[in-house]
């Protein structure tokens, strides 16, 4: 399992948005990380609601706007 750091790609577990990727835009503290993806709104989210890939990792940085995000997963 991947760790949870800025640009890590996650599948969310839970929510409405379960099974969909989002990328980790900035680590909030120890259980809060703030996600964006493609059909993913930003948001605040709990890192026991997501499952990081191993492989996946975009080259982004801390608060990234969502524009290039969605690029990115393109």
């Amino acid at each position: 399992m991947g760790a949870i750091e800025v640009g890590r790609v996650c599948i969310k577990t839970t929510g409405r948005e379960a099974g969909q990727k989002a990328v980790v835009v900035k680590v909030v503290d120890k259980n809060f990380v703030l996600i964006d993806g493609k059909r993913v709104k930003r948001r605040k989210c709990n890192v026991l609601h997501l499952f990081p890939t191993t492989e996946e990792k975009l080259k982004i940085k801390e608060n990234e706007p969502h524009e290039e995000i969605v690029k990115m997963f393109k």
